[in-house]
């Protein structure tokens, strides 16, 4: 497993929240433990304490995107080392899971974390995930939807840095909104150009310049 697939952790977090919508899904124990994923063994750790600390974790996660996405460079890396700081883990070879077509281990990296808690354990790992993306990929790989009123976070793989929003459900939605835009736009001038065609022809006919 790649180490930058641990980036999804911190999607997953940031986007249990629209701020603009006021919504808010990271409200149980459960909630909480369904962001683990198939990783069930570290979900049984979650109790109701970590509801508030997940949320807390969350708000940290999103600043590094918004830095991100504002351009700020130095902030975002300086946000995320803070949680680095924080929140660490141990790169371990791990061949658990996946096997070749002889049996054998397909080596690779895993992170394994040392957690007091289960926010500790969730947050090292999204934490670092996100790290790896940012120095694979570039900072400007890390942004928020712009089809408003979302604001969810993503990550941009695309071969020429043009994601600009979380789904393709907001980039359909921001597509029809622009559409629209345009033709009200398009049917404003519409009057206003006619009426000067025909105060031009009339200028015309009356000899004036």
């Amino acid at each position: 497993m790649e180490l930058a697939h641990y980036s999804d952790y911190a999607v997953r977090l940031v986007n249990t929240e629209e701020p603009t919508r006021g919504k808010d899904t990271l409200t149980s124990v459960e909630a909480v433990r369904d962001l683990f994923g198939p990783s069930r063994q570290a979900a049984r750790r979650a109790t109701d304490a970590d509801v508030t600390r997940f949320r807390s974790v969350r708000a940290r996660l999103r600043s590094v995107f918004e830095a991100a996405n504002d351009g700020d460079e130095t902030l975002a890396v300086d946000l995320l080392n803070s949680l680095l700081l924080e929140f660490p883990v141990s790169p371990q070879i791990s061949g658990h899971d996946f096997r070749d077509d002889d049996g054998r281990p397909l080596w690779h990296m895993h992170l394994a974390d040392h957690p007091s808690n289960a926010t500790a354990g969730y947050a090292a790992i999204a934490a670092m995930g996100l790290a790896f993306h940012l120095t694979e990929y570039g900072v400007d790989r890390l942004g928020l939807c712009e089809a408003a009123p979302c604001r969810n976070a993503y990550l941009d793989t695309s071969t020429n840095r043009s994601r600009r929003y979380c789904s393709d459900r907001c980039a359909t939605r921001a597509n029809v909104a622009a559409y629209r835009a345009r033709k009200r736009l398009e049917a404003d001038r519409s009057p206003n150009t006619g009426l000067a065609a025909e105060n031009a022809q009339r200028a015309s006919a009356n000899g004036e310049p």
